[in-house]
């Protein structure tokens, strides 16, 4: 069956998440009109590794959309433009053709961390920076590789230590959206703010963003090796014929620059203009604003860097595990995969989850979750930090546990939400929010009563990062303006704080942040990190 909008344009979204890729057709006002999806998986190995095949992300993606078209939701003749966002901080190495020369490595990939340690160390020396160096990052850049070598430019230097002849071979070092566009369209090249974790350009011109060579040679790395940069609404080029084949599409339709999960969300959230903030819970979290000016709190790991959004900053941060923390619960605890007689998770574990978290009172009977699964990033950047249950007693419940890792989730959004709201300079009357955690009401009603806010589900939270994709697109064939946005975008429920509830969290937030400062030492000790 054909929709009302056959006649019209459409945008062919791809969303590269780290569970795998979504792949949506999208109106020019964001109505995602059909989606697919598929999953791939993460390897973690010795030594803080974690890598993906990107192969794996080629063929998903190729089903997913042959799966999508096969709905037939709009005339193929109708896609007008293809759109691509993609997960972060990742890093891909490829040769001359664009062929990957390894797996791509990841945003939790710590393996790097020797590498940029020394690269941004010296004397005198403030919080493992040498001061005169982290000056002149700050200055340029507006911010600082972190230590705990999560970031592209710690990847690129972990390659080139322990892997000389990959990096030897490797003709660029490319995000995953932007692997993606080379596969699309031929083109090496990065948008502005997928290349902002590289920290290698400089920002202080919001409307020249460029490569600072003193910044690259300060880290050793060969300039030739990097992509050229565009602004996210910039056109590539057209879609290879080969590739138009693999994913049933015509050749020739044109592909936008795009933009990184981070700023696909901040648009499919609607909240767009300076200081309307957005909470993502997916796999990882974070909330963020655009805000009007640039700025560092380096002792936070927050800065303001240039978006999506030509002539904008957002605020960057990211909570390192979110959604993760409840699929690890899935996957190790009440699905077990040692389990054979009880077999694999059911699709509908997520709504058992909330069903079952509802019967436990708020408070989680003063059972406290620690999400810290993978480290952490911020408000803290901590490398060697590790979660679980604190105040486990014979008497707790299944469901007293869900809830708990619910809440601490949270109780984590509210120590990242008190310094981006003191970044910004003031509180935020509301926040949009999208992700998969979104779906929950029950999480959404946790999470106002928790950040003691007004939280705004977004309608279609999980199809955001595509909405926010689709829309770059429509901008780029002229159908739309980033000023109208936010008229987009639909809220399907709004949650008040509970007053109730503010005793008990208020009690538990202060012993969650004394679960922290008492036991980072510990951690450091137990989880030694290069």
């Amino acid at each position: 069956m054909l929709s009302s909008q056959s006649s019209a344009k459409s945008i062919f979204a791809i969303d590269l998440g780290t569970s795998g890729p979504k792949v949506a057709l999208v109106a020019p006002d964001g109505r995602v009109l059909a989606h697919g999806r598929e999953e791939t998986p993460t390897l973690f190995l010795p030594g803080g590794g974690a890598e993906q095949k990107p192969e794996d992300w080629w063929r998903a993606i190729v089903c997913a959309a042959r799966a999508l078209l096969a709905q037939q939701a709009v005339p193929v003749e109708s896609i007008s433009i293809i759109s691509v966002t993609s997960q972060y901080s990742c890093t891909v190495a490829v040769d001359s053709r664009g062929a990957p020369l390894m797996n791509a490595i990841n945003w939790m990939d710590t393996r790097g961390a020797h590498d940029i340690r020394k690269v941004v160390g010296g004397w005198p020396s403030f919080e493992g920076y040498g001061l005169t160096r982290l000056m002149k990052w700050i200055r340029l850049t507006g911010g600082a590789p972190t230590l705990s070598g999560k970031d592209p430019i710690a990847h690129i230097l972990y390659i080139k230590r322990e892997h000389p002849e990959i990096y030897a071979a490797a003709h660029k070092f490319l995000e995953p959206k932007d692997y993606l566009n080379h596969r699309l369209t031929g083109r090496f090249a990065a948008t502005e703010d997928s290349i902002n974790l590289h920290w290698l350009t400089d920002n202080r011109d919001v409307n020249d963003i460029h490569y600072d060579d003193g910044l690259i040679a300060l880290t050793g790395v060969d300039p030739d090796k990097l992509p050229e940069i565009v602004r996210s609404t910039d056109i590539l080029g057209p879609l290879l014929p080969a590739a138009a084949s693999e994913l049933g599409l015509p050749p020739g339709i044109p592909v936008v620059g795009g933009t990184t999960d981070f700023q696909s969300s901040a648009i499919g959230s609607g909240a767009v203009r300076d200081f309307e903030a957005h909470l993502y819970v997916g796999t990882s979290s974070w909330i963020s604003c655009f805000v009007p000016f640039r700025k560092t709190d380096l002792l936070h790991s927050i800065a303001s860097l240039p978006s999506a959004i030509p002539g904008r900053y957002s605020v960057a941060n990211e909570q390192e595990c979110a959604g993760s923390c409840l699929a690890f619960l899935r996957d190790n605890l009440i699905y077990p995969d040692d389990d054979l007689a009880l077999g694999p998770a059911p699709e509908c574990a997520y709504e058992r989850f909330d069903a079952v978290a509802a019967l436990a009172p708020p408070g989680s009977e003063r059972l406290l979750f620690l999400p810290w699964m993978y480290g952490e990033r911020t408000p803290v950047e901590d490398a060697s930090v590790r979660g679980g249950f604190l105040n486990l007693s014979l008497k707790t419940r299944r469901a007293t546990m869900v809830r708990a890792v619910m809440e601490g989730v949270a109780f984590n959004s509210r120590w990242l939400l008190s310094c981006v709201e003191s970044f910004c300079g003031k509180p935020f009357d509301g926040i949009n929010m999208i992700g998969g955690g979104a779906r929950s009401a029950l999480w959404c009603q946790i999470y106002a009563d928790i950040l003691n806010r007004t939280i705004r589900q977004v309608d279609d939270p999980l199809g955001a990062n595509a909405r926010g994709a689709g829309l770059i697109g429509s901008i780029a064939l002229g159908c739309s303006t980033f000023d109208d946005i936010h008229r987009h975008v639909e809220i399907a429920r709004t949650f008040q704080p509970d007053p109730a509830n503010r005793a008990i969290y208020d009690e538990l937030f202060r012993e969650f942040l004394k679960a922290y400062r008492q036991n980072k030492a510990m951690f450091r000790r137990l989880n030694k990190v290069a």
